[in-house]
């Protein structure tokens, strides 16, 4: 990692994904922190039932899963397991580092997004690492690019113009002397190429995420380090993320998409997808103790995907994607 000076976009970005990046570590995001994913199958299986559903609006049997910023496969491993009979999936894990060993062999490991395909195109936490530029205003309220170096010292560059300028008065003005805002253009970016890769179906961005009406005043950028929260440092030893503007990249999204996405929280749709935090009767107890056990472990997990103030209160950004006509491909 260099000494130099650079803004936080290009710092991150060499940090999280050079050669010798976080991201390309062997133990991947699971060694580092908790993702819905990685909470509970509950999760796998309510994908699977968002992948069924999706392949019934297209009228189809054969859909592509596309699993973006995948991991080490987790996610398409458990969907693979719990896709109902008579649905053939086609499966692309969307990922930087290497294929992991013993990973099922009908997942293609690939570096983009295949194009052209119809099906369901799955973001779990992906956008919240694309790196992103961070301005703050000064003593006279002027957005300036922070700069970086790699043990996290900061200091404020030059002001924000051009295209950026402009993304931060539409979306993000800053709060003043001293306020802080994450240039979120690069992910506006970024998903729109994504949802441009669909030819026909349902792009899904989940993130933990804000809107204009309720900025954060002074930024969500924080590390992640072995499970626990820590300073961001651009020098690969941390994850470096930040909360996602989910009406900036709507909007990108539905530009390309030309139908209006939509913006719900994780409680919401997952409960439309089965994952109930209910407990089971006491009466199930007596009849079928083993079964009693099972459910209820289960409606401890999904309390946790569902929990206020936790993983519940993630935003999915739900954009379809019409076909064009004729009959669909995958």
């Amino acid at each position: 990692m260099t000494d130099d000076w650079r803004g936080w976009r290009e710092a991150a970005e060499t940090a999280l994904y050079g050669d010798e990046g976080f991201y390309r570590r062997p133990e991947g995001p699971a060694g580092h922190f908790r993702t819905s994913v990685h909470a509970s199958p509950l999760f796998a299986s309510a994908i699977a039932r968002l992948l069924a559903g999706t392949a019934r609006e297209l009228d189809t049997d054969e859909v592509a899963l596309v699993d973006v910023g995948a991991g080490r496969g987790e996610l398409l491993t458990g969907v693979l397991a719990a896709v109902p009979a008579g649905l053939e999936v086609r499966a692309y894990a969307v990922e930087i580092a290497g294929r992991p060993p013993g990973l099922d062999p009908r997942i293609e490991w690939c570096a983009e997004p295949p194009h052209g395909v119809t099906g369901l195109l799955f973001a779990n936490e992906w956008l919240d690492n694309v790196p992103v530029d961070i301005a703050e205003a000064d003593a006279d309220g002027v957005a300036r690019r922070v700069l970086v170096r790699a043990d996290g010292t900061e200091r404020l560059g030059d002001p924000v113009s051009g295209a950026d300028a402009q993304w931060l008065r539409r979306w993000w003005p800053t709060a003043g002397p001293g306020g802080r805002a994450e240039i979120g253009r690069p992910r506006d970016e970024a998903w729109a190429r994504a949802v441009a890769s669909l030819a026909g179906g349902l792009a899904v961005a989940v993130d933990y995420g804000h809107v204009r009406e309720a900025r954060p005043p002074f930024g969500t950028l924080t590390g992640f380090r072995a499970g626990r929260e820590v300073r961001p440092v651009p020098d690969g030893t941390c994850d470096l993320t930040s909360h996602v503007a989910l009406d900036a990249c709507a909007e990108a999204g539905s530009a390309v998409a030309g139908v209006p996405a939509e913006v719900r929280d994780q409680r919401a749709v997952l409960r439309e997808l089965g994952v109930s935090g209910e407990r089971p009767p006491l009466a199930l107890a007596s009849a079928d103790p083993a079964g009693y056990v099972r459910a209820l472990s289960a409606s401890g997990e999904a309390a946790e995907l569902t929990a206020r103030g936790g993983l519940g209160d993630f935003g999915w950004l739900l954009q379809r994607v019409h076909p064009a006509s004729g009959p669909p491909g995958g």
